[in-house]
């Protein structure tokens, strides 16, 4: 009797062990198809954020190059281009915004810094403050998400502060480049970034990178009047890490028009690493005729 019961008790801790191999190679399956999954949906949405940044220069490229029998058939000798009508060279793109909102309605804008990857459509969901975090364009969830804003800003970047949010991704896209600018060189000779929209072209320049905290800007300090938003740049103008970078020249103030690009840290969870901007070519200080010409030599360095 003793021997039988002690057969039985064999049997179900192999039937035991078994089940529990069966379990976790379940669950090993499962996690190797989620990783797979995740992978095939995050290439398909690089992919398309390629597409769409060539897209926008590729006509322009064209345009450029032309065909080698028109290269010999000019006679006209080359002019310099004409500066757009604020006074600042603006690159080209060749932005078919109708396109755009057939990928996705929220689409509005689109961002792109020069001699970094960034060149990405901005978007905005009406009522969900980050739906793009882990949301492509296509509407899949997962990484790398898309380049953003929250309702809480206009979409017109007449805030005094417009956030604008991107990952720290691995492969060098989304907002990874920002941390480029923990490099004081490449601060120093990367100084623009542009924001177009169906109806504006924005120059910006850099005049702050730098590690900051994760708490939400937009809800802890107080940007309704130039006095106040005068505080909060000076708080900025105040920072000084190793890695920090402030440009002293550049005329930020309580009236200016700034972008602030945030990202990820890689390690720290409780930090961000902020990238900001003021608006140079303003349309509401663009009364003084003098004010295109005497900024035309400063926008220049694309």
């Amino acid at each position: 009797m003793a021997g039988n019961n002690k057969r039985e008790d064999n049997k179900q801790k192999r039937r035991l062990y078994i089940g529990i191999i069966a379990v976790l190679l379940i669950v090993l399956i499962v996690c190797v198809g989620v990783l797979i999954r995740n992978g095939i949906v995050q290439r398909r949405a690089e992919k398309t954020f390629e597409d769409l940044a060539n897209a926008s220069t590729e006509d322009m490229r064209n345009t450029d190059s032309g065909t080698e029998t028109e290269k010999e058939s000019e006679t006209e000798p080359e002019t310099e281009e004409e500066p757009s009508a604020s006074g600042y060279e603006i690159p080209e793109k060749n932005l078919d915004w109708e396109a755009l909102r057939a990928q996705n309605e929220h689409i509005y804008a689109w961002i792109y810094i020069p001699d970094t990857n960034i060149d990405y459509p901005v978007l905005q969901h009406p009522t969900e403050l980050n739906y793009y975090l882990d949301r492509n364009l296509d509407g899949s969830s997962g990484y790398p998400g898309c380049i953003y804003t929250q309702n809480l800003n206009d979409k017109d970047f007449m805030d005094p502060n417009t956030i604008l949010y991107g990952h720290n991704m691995k492969n060098g896209s989304m907002f990874q480049n920002l941390h480029n600018y923990e490099d004081s060189v490449f601060f120093d000779e990367n100084r623009y970034a542009y924001i177009y929209t169906p109806d504006e072209t924005y120059v910006y320049e850099i005049f702050a990178a730098y590690e900051y905290s994760d708490k939400h800007l937009l809800y802890s300090y107080d940007f309704e009047t130039p006095d106040s938003f005068d505080l909060y740049l000076d708080e900025v103008k105040s920072v000084r890490g190793m890695s920090d970078h402030i440009r002293e020249e550049s005329e930020v103030n309580g009236n200016s028009h700034v972008i602030t690009l945030s990202t990820c840290i890689s390690g720290k969870p409780n930090n961000r690493w902020l990238v900001q901007a003021v608006m140079l070519n303003d349309p509401t200080l663009s009364d003084n005729p003098s004010d295109a010409e005497n900024n035309t030599e400063a926008g220049t360095g694309v």
